[in-house]
């Protein structure tokens, strides 16, 4: 059988007293050695020198209910028992320095003695082994008890051993997940390791968190996600704070990060507090953050790092204790390199890194994502649309071969079946809808890449489908001549424009017949390009 020690601290109020009335009393560190069903081996008493007294008296009385038990006490001076780095640290001395053996000994930590903070931290050193046992809590006896002993219960910090408690935080840690997932089934196991994560780094932490990854990867909806599970789990009171960098230049990026006060520049007629104060408390996302200037980024690592900074045009210092999450496309050592981003900044910046990846680097979460669009849809729209079997494998088979760029990624997969599901009438995909949006994805991502101009003209001439079957070469060209064809008078004065060189060579010149040959290897005519 193993001893059991019991470490604890004297009680100087509630173990105090020295006439006979004292045995009548509940005292916690006595009657903690009055039960039958605990033998105490040994308790290790820490009081502070002034109670020396106190502490001789309540070893002796021990002594007296439980002749078995040896009582050792430790003098231990503490400035301010209410001192929480004062009683963390002696107690974590106290603790390194004991000869623990749990190998032959039972140990017992009493939390019902000494200040609340000392409680506190004899807790917080047994939840983490540094006294490596189990917590004994105390209390007075109850109305039929004729005994002062009281009442006593254990306490076990192993989860290990709580299967319903250890059930519970799994339980909680995957919900977590899947609310940073929002709610979709993801396959892929490099992502769902991604996630699992950035979910303990999000509540554990409130350093800055760095997104990385293409357009469209997600990094904004995550950046909302993370800062939604902190706000429930009541870590941030804030608001969410969202501004891309891009769009900010000069002294309006100022202005609008850092706020402006009256007259700081032409046009500032009031105070303006900025994004950085209305995130106070909350969370901050800087998408594109490596868009942001050198003086910004200067003032930005200040905020960081001191919680203050003047706004602009100010005297005056403000604070905002803010969470911040950036988010970039762009590689940032490179722009460190390039001297386009300070190497100080992203040191801050890079303690939490997360690659996002592309969709086509996740092909087996496009069917749980299309699954989700389709959703997201319904509950807008109130409509639910779906596929029929056969379209839904012919548009999956699509979406996973090597012709599928998904260059916007999850923008590109929201868009197109955000236009399936609008199109389909009687909620119902049918395969010529799905044609014609491979047709429109092929055409968007043709290489070389069409302006939006022109390829909008090129779709209201020949429809998206048609378009696909077009050599992208050969778009180019024909946007090119069906411009010239609009901008011109008739057909012979568009082949005028278009063949000026060759012309000069011929003997004979027919340039509307030549336009009307070249349109006519497309299956178009001069009446197709808008000609009169």
């Amino acid at each position: 059988m193993k001893k059991t020690v019991v470490l604890g601290i004297l009680g100087s109020v509630l173990d105090a007293g020295f006439h006979q009335e004292r045995w009548q009393k509940w005292r916690p560190s006595v009657s903690l050695c009055q039960h039958e069903d605990l033998v105490v081996s040994r308790f290790e008493l820490l009081h502070q020198p002034p109670h020396n007294d106190v502490a001789r008296c309540v070893a002796a009385d021990i002594g007296r209910v439980s002749p078995e038990t040896e009582v050792r006490l430790h003098p231990q001076t503490l400035r301010d028992p209410w001192d929480f780095e004062e009683v963390f640290g002696a107690l974590h001395e106290f603790a390194r320095g004991y000869p623990f053996d749990p190998d032959k000994e039972d140990y017992l930590v009493h939390i019902t003695t000494g200040t609340h903070v000392q409680q506190i931290c004899l807790f917080l050193l047994t939840e983490s082994r540094h006294f490596p046992g189990r917590l004994v809590q105390t209390s007075p006896k109850e109305k039929k008890q004729k005994s002062p002993a009281g009442i006593y219960s254990l306490i076990d910090l192993d989860l290990s051993r709580c299967d319903r408690i250890a059930a519970r935080f799994r339980k909680e840690a995957t919900e977590a997940r899947s609310f940073l997932k929002s709610g979709i089934e993801t396959r892929n196991a490099r992502f769902n390791r991604l996630i699992e994560q950035i979910e303990h780094v999000a509540v554990q932490s409130r350093d800055p968190v760095l997104l990385m990854g293409p357009t469209g990867a997600g990094k904004s909806q995550l950046a909302r996600r993370i800062y939604e599970l902190k706000k429930a789990r009541h870590q941030l009171t804030g608001t969410f704070v969202e501004v891309n960098c891009a769009t900010l230049r000069g002294d309006a990026a100022m202005s609008a990060l850092f706020g402006h006060v009256k007259g700081a520049f032409t046009g500032a007629v009031k105070d303006r507090p900025g994004l950085l104060r209305s995130a106070d408390g909350g969370l901050l996302f800087l998408d594109e953050v490596g868009e942001l200037g050198l003086d910004e980024q200067a003032m930005l690592l200040r905020a960081l790092e001191d919680k203050r900074f003047p706004p602009f045009g100010g005297d005056h210092e403000v604070t905002s204790d803010f969470q911040l999450i950036t988010g970039t496309n762009r590689d940032l050592q490179e722009r460190v390199r390039e001297g386009r981003f300070r190497e100080d900044l992203l040191a801050r910046l890079n303690l939490w890194t997360f690659r996002l990846p592309g969709l086509r680097e996740r092909p087996e979460d496009i069917e749980p994502n299309l699954d989700y669009e389709l959703d997201q849809f319904a509950r807008k729209q109130g409509t639910r649309v779906t596929f029929s079997k056969e379209v839904r494998a012919k548009f999956l088979a699509f979406a996973h071969s090597a012709e599928a760029r998904w260059s916007a990624n999850f923008r590109d997969l929201n868009a197109a079946l955000t236009r399936m599901a609008t199109l389909a009438e009687g909620g119902r995909i049918t395969a010529s809808v799905l044609d014609d949006e491979l047709a429109r994805l092929r055409a968007a991502w043709a290489e070389p890449e069409l302006e939006d101009d022109e390829a909008e003209l090129l779709t209201s001439v020949l429809g998206p489908k048609r378009l696909a079957e077009i050599d992208p070469f050969d778009q180019a060209q024909l946007a090119y001549v069906i411009r010239v064809g609009r901008e011109s008078k008739n057909q012979s004065d568009a082949g005028r424009k278009l063949f000026r060189v060759t012309r000069l060579a011929r003997k004979h010149t027919n340039d509307a017949d030549r336009l009307s040959k070249y349109l006519a290897r497309f299956g178009l005519t001069w009446a197709d390009c808008g000609g009169s």
